[in-house]
């Protein structure tokens, strides 16, 4: 059993037959095709979705939830543990019966979370997309993509809860380990890059969440989102426009935002009016789960489920997730009185039609849910998906600081400390199924092979003095650090792995309603590396985390310091290789590592005023800066320059710069282009990155790169809320990092009349190396 690749277009024959089926649906049939199911979500203990155990009820029967047809299949491989054969022969079962026992046999579109891959039992879990940043790669994210969608296919699942197109702006907010990156463009790259290998499988990808659910107050999940419309129009939905527009994303999930007192599940400004009518959006609007229901429970906009359905309806949200808590009897009632047009249920009801005819589940001849032998050969964790989880995991771990240590000789002898050092769920983020839903069932082994950074050393290494834990990630209990403390003093390296413990609503230290007000390192942590540092043996501090914390204080002191965004079950070779130098570290952040949560909210994307004032006494530059990382190799830059010093606004910049690898050994740059716009008609950022590309080099070796850059990089909102480029100079230059300038590019002048940007214009930058 595989999914069908949804068409771009429905055929004539496709929407005739979606017509069809509208004019012959009853009122109870339609709103069916409007909802989900969650089969055994009650019994899953903790939750995994807000406010799960509130929306209560009695056990779901299927049967019964489905008589009139069904329009999702919410996570058959995601909420417990079961075998990809089981789990595939059970849905073909459903399928089947909802083929042969519903008046209008059509099956349902069944979804699953794949965020970190498919979040299922067995299958590969690849670094978290904190961690696809930093390798500043759209190429291998695209691969990771198809690869996730080829598994998803094969299950006969049809669409993904992913990516995460949030854009970083309060490091704060325990979701910042789901997002890519603190730069609206990078986050629209890769983004866009996991949107097409998703949905060359087959499969449809969903962008979340759908919009300014990163601008929480405070970084506090679910907190109001308090974001001027420029902000919203120039950083927080460009990802979104990128992924609709270049990328053909067929579904959205709305935010559980409200932007300045207006949820975005009731506004259709954004989810009709840009969305579809400006955009060109032609897909499905899923909520988030329990969305709808919040209107009335937590928002306090609808007096009733009833309400909140049609608001939901009327702004655009096509399908109610997770159930149909809203989107059944109450809204039914809500019809029926003549108190809200049905016309707003058949426009959704089109919509998930359309989107079944595509995937071929409303062919009555199909042959999807046949036996097709294959259950027991599914193999969700390949050596082809693990090879790839590793070359990400190499490709995303950022080298901070080496101090004289790294790497280190095979033959050193290295105490292992932390309590990240021993852990396999250290490696992953909460919506890994290890961290998702194993915790709820600690009998099942974890159903992939993982190796743990103590695992990995001791592979690497001819000499392990032995392994401390030192303390718990959040415990304030340190009695342990003594035995750390002995162990240092006998070896003449002591690696020290901190970090974070990936959870949901509490139950961790980053991850969905795992926030936090402070910026060091949780529980007793911090205290761990310094009295190892105090015995005066060398020190490498491994970071393995969801978040950047503030670790320059280990710097100041001597440490080599490894930043590891949740590197996936691969990621512990790819930790050890970096401090043995098997590997060359090329990862860059994403993100700025600031130097206390007072520092929050903070991007590199301020204007003048973000930034060092002689007016405060508080500093807001960060510890280590966006686009940051360091190489055992160099790399020097030459022959900079603008191909056309002069342009019409609206007008695509060439720009060409030669990298060289002057080191020894060969390793992987990450150029980066960045510009100021000098004057404008509203502030902008004192820098932003407007190109980036990955290049290769061997020791000794030059590349030539160059740059075609659109307008649309340098796009902004103006006075009059319209999406123009300027004319005037622009600053360009060539950053090792956004703070550190490697090659002037020189000043741009453009010419002419204001462009306002449209549809038409390109948000790709096309580069070519030789």
């Amino acid at each position: 059993m595989t999914t069908a690749t949804p068409h771009s277009v429905p055929t004539e024959h496709g929407l005739s037959r979606v017509e069809d089926l509208l004019t012959q649906m009853t009122l109870d049939e339609k709103l069916a095709q409007l909802v989900g199911i969650w089969a055994g979500a009650a019994d899953t203990g903790e939750s995994v979705a807000p406010m799960q155990d509130e929306q209560g009820g009695e056990p779901v029967v299927f049967e019964s939830f489905a008589q009139n047809g069904l329009g999702h299949l919410t996570r058959v491989f995601g909420t417990v543990p079961v075998t990809p054969a089981h789990g595939r022969s059970s849905l073909r079962s459903v399928q089947r019966w909802l083929r042969d026992n519903t008046r209008l046999g059509i099956p349902a579109i069944a979804h699953e979370e794949c965020l970190t891959g498919l979040a299922a039992w067995q299958a590969t879990t690849f670094p978290t997309p904190l961690a696809w940043g930093a390798t500043f790669d759209p190429h291998l994210i695209e691969r990771m993509g198809a690869m996730i969608g080829t598994s998803m296919a094969q299950l006969g699942v049809h669409q993904g809860l992913s990516p995460v197109l949030d854009v970083i702006r309060d490091v704060r907010w325990g979701r910042v380990e789901e997002c890519i990156a603190e730069d609206p463009f990078v986050v629209g790259e890769l983004g866009s890059a996991y949107v097409r290998g998703l949905q060359s499988a087959g499969v449809i990808a969903t962008l979340k969440h759908f919009v300014g659910y990163s601008n929480s107050r405070a970084g506090r999940n679910l907190a109001p989102v308090h974001a001027g419309p420029r902000e919203v129009a120039d950083v927080l939905l460009v990802p979104f426009e990128m992924a609709i527009r270049d990328a053909g994303a067929q579904s959205v999930m709305h935010s559980y935002a409200e932007i300045d007192g207006i949820p975005v599940a009731s506004d259709p400004a954004l989810l009709t009016d840009l969305l579809r009518d400006t955009w060109g959006f032609d897909g499905t609007v899923v909520a988030d789960y329990f969305g709808v229901a919040f209107l009335h429970q937590l928002h306090g906009i609808a007096a009733d489920l009833g309400e909140a359905a049609e608001l939901a309806l009327r702004a655009g949200v096509d399908i109610e997730l997770p159930t149909g808590k809203a989107y059944l009897a109450p809204l039914a009632e809500r019809i029926r009185s003549g108190e809200f047009d049905v016309e707003f249920v058949d426009r959704a009801v089109r919509r998930v039609l359309l989107q079944k005819e595509q995937l071929g589940l409303l062919d009555p001849q199909t042959t999807l849910f046949d036996d097709d032998g294959q259950d027991e050969r599914i193999n969700l964790d390949s050596p082809e998906h693990r090879a790839l989880a590793g070359e990400i995991a190499e490709k995303s771990v950022t080298l901070i600081e080496a101090a004289d240590i790294l790497p280190l000789a095979p033959q050193t002898r290295i105490a292992v400390i932390g309590p990240n050092a021993g852990r396999t769920a250290a490696l992953f983020g909460c919506y890994a199924f290890i961290n998702h839903v194993l915790p709820q069932h600690p009998q099942v082994a974890d159903g992939i092979e993982v190796a743990t950074v103590l695992d990995a050393l001791s592979s690497e290494f001819d000499s392990i003095a032995g392994f401390e834990e030192g303390c718990g990630v959040d415990s304030p209990d340190d009695g342990g650090i003594a035995g750390a403390v002995a162990l240092a003093e006998q070896a003449e390296t002591a690696v020290v792995v901190v970090g974070d413990r990936a959870g949901l609503f509490g139950r961790g230290t980053v991850g969905e309603g795992c926030d936090t007000d402070s910026l060091e390192l949780p529980g007793v942590q911090r205290q761990l590396v310094e009295a190892v540092l105090d015995t005066g043996t060398p020190v490498v501090v491994v970071v393995v985390s969801g978040r950047p914390y503030s670790v320059e204080w280990a710097a100041e002191r001597g440490a080599a310091i490894v930043q590891a965004f949740f590197p996936g079950e691969e990621g512990a070779s790819a930790i050890s290789g970096v401090l043995s130098g098997r590997v060359n570290p090329s990862g860059r952040l994403a993100v700025s590592m600031s130097r206390s949560a007072g520092r929050q909210p903070y991007s590199y994307l301020h204007p003048t005023l973000g930034g060092a004032s002689d007016v405060s006494n508080v500093a807001t530059k960060p510890a280590y800066p966006f686009g940051f990382g360091r190489s055992y190799t160099t790399f020097e830059y030459s022959d900079a320059q603008l191909i056309h010093t002069e342009i019409r606004a609206g007008e695509d910049i060439v720009v060409e710069v030669t990298v060289s690898n002057s080191g020894e050994r060969a390793g992987d740059e990450i150029v980066q282009v960045y510009a100021r716009d000098v004057v404008a008609s509203v502030t902008r950022p004192t820098r932003q990155l407007v190109a980036f590309t990955r290049v290769s080099l061997d020791a000794g070796e030059s590349r030539t790169v160059t740059m075609r850059i659109p307008a649309t990089r340098l796009a902004f909102t103006d006075r009059s809320m319209k999406r123009v480029v300027e004319p005037g100079d622009i600053k360009l230059w060539v950053g090792r990092d956004c703070e550190t300038e490697a090659a002037p590019l020189g000043t741009l002048t453009m010419h002419g009349p204001v462009h306002i940007v449209s549809g038409d214009d390109s948000r790709t930058v096309q580069i070519a190396q030789r």
